[in-house]
């Protein structure tokens, strides 16, 4: 497998992620020496604790860290993990045996949306099954290039209420803002897929203060959802004086974070960014897991650092046919999560983003999901089901309150304001 940076193109330049104003990443990212590794401390509070053990293959069938020929200082570093994410056919040949659909949609398909995965994440997958559910929720296949008639471009509608380049407003008392376009690896199924990985969209440091100004003119507006992308690929400064812009306006009362960084890149998860977070005034990170496998040993030591920052932690899950629709798979995750200290919260139905069919499951699944899922695991543990009605009509919790008809062609829903939208059925 060949990791040198010469994997690191223009599309993962740490200049386009902005990382070098907040100086933790150079322009060009080589490979660090030992003396770059992350510290294996929980030292938010300046104090050292037992190191925990790092994942490691446990079954032949799946890929390991050894496939990378890594070091363990470099493993443990999250810029080598960036530098070195597998993003073309060659770069998945080399550690998967990829099927013909995989492969096509290596070839054709990552035209239409970046690819990328890191190391960390690729370890975790089987190395001879396409069907892996690591696997399936990062490598593309032909299958992307199927497009239903109930596809959409932006089936949120967040350009409708971009307010601001960037900015999203439309739940009554709070905004979003997209401080990012990179992410650490692309889901295959992101509702953003329209706009993330592509470079279209400028530099934060260029449309914070038109965000903020905006914010300041809205005095309802309490709540500040700093997303992307990814903001935690973003360095401790330039993500550090987005949060202070906008907890500086006097009506806003909470700024968080929404990221896969956790996941994908635990490695990033370090002492020094979340000391960063807290002393900006980001005290809530929102994140994203579909499958128990992929809290690992390095993901409970990056959760515990967070946790033991003081940081409050959130979850939420896509709901994925053939990755964790099933109740016991979720189950675990929703359990795996809450032991370390992580409530899951949203358990979205898959949004019909273009080419994202193959992904969803129909709502009775969901509807029979929660019903296993209620009263035989921790209250804690079970979250919302949610569909983000299509067309901007926000999170709408999918219970008998809300859901007007059914039929085998589509859902009616009465969203939180009392509007009525239609989701279609698989």
């Amino acid at each position: 497998m060949d990791t040198s940076s010469q994997r690191l193109s223009s599309e993962t330049s740490v200049k386009e992620l902005e990382s070098t104003e907040g100086t933790s990443v150079p322009e060009e990212v080589p490979e660090p020496p030992g003396a770059a590794a992350r510290p294996k401390v929980l030292a938010v509070l300046e104090e050292a604790s037992p190191a925990r053990p790092i994942a490691v293959a446990s079954s032949p069938r799946l890929v390991g860290r050894q496939a990378f020929n890594a070091t363990p200082e470099q493993w443990d570093d999250w810029r080598w993990q960036l530098a070195h994410r597998l993003r073309t056919l060659e770069d998945f040949q080399s550690v998967l045996t990829l099927s013909g659909e995989e492969a096509d949609g290596l070839t054709i398909a990552c035209k239409k949306f970046a690819v990328a995965a890191t190391p960390h994440f690729v370890s975790l997958m089987e190395r001879d099954n396409p069907d892996c559910p690591i696997r399936r929720q990062v490598v593309p296949t032909v299958k992307e290039l199927i497009i239903s008639p109930t596809d959409m471009e932006d089936p949120c509608g967040e350009d409708h209420d971009m307010k601001a380049p960037g900015l999203v407003h439309r739940y009554p008392d709070r905004v979003l803002f997209m401080a990012s376009d990179r992410c650490a690896a692309y889901c295959r199924y992101c509702t953003r897929s329209r706009l993330v990985g592509n470079g279209d969209l400028r530099p934060a440091s260029e449309r914070v203060e038109p965000a903020a100004q905006y914010v300041a003119a809205h005095p309802e507006v309490r709540d500040v959802l700093i997303s992307g992308g990814d903001p935690l690929l973003l360095g401790e400064l330039a993500l550090g004086a987005i949060i202070r812009r906008f907890r500086a306006i006097p009506h806003v009362e909470i700024v968080r974070i929404g990221t896969r960084v956790p996941g994908y890149l635990p490695q990033r998860i370090t002492p020094r960014l979340i000391r960063a977070l807290r002393t900006s005034g980001a005290y809530f990170l929102s994140m994203h897991f579909s499958h128990p496998r992929e809290i690992t040993p390095e993901v409970e030591r990056a959760l515990a650092i967070i946790a033991d920052g003081g940081i409050v932690m959130g979850s939420q899950t896509v709901l994925l046919r053939g990755i964790n629709d099933h109740p016991e798979t979720l189950k675990r995750l929703f359990q795996k999560l809450l032991k370390n200290r992580v409530r899951p919260y949203y358990l979205y139905q898959c949004d019909p983003v273009m080419g994202g069919s193959h992904f969803r499951t129909s709502v009775a699944t969901g509807i029979e999901i929660m019903h296993k899922l209620r009263g035989f695991t921790t209250g804690y543990a079970v979250p919302t089901y949610v569909i983000d009605a299509p067309g901007g009509g926000g999170k709408t919790p999918v219970t008998s309150e809300y859901i007007t008809e059914r039929t085998a062609q589509q859902v009616t829903m009465r969203n939180y304001a009392g509007n009525v939208y239609t989701y279609p059925e698989v």
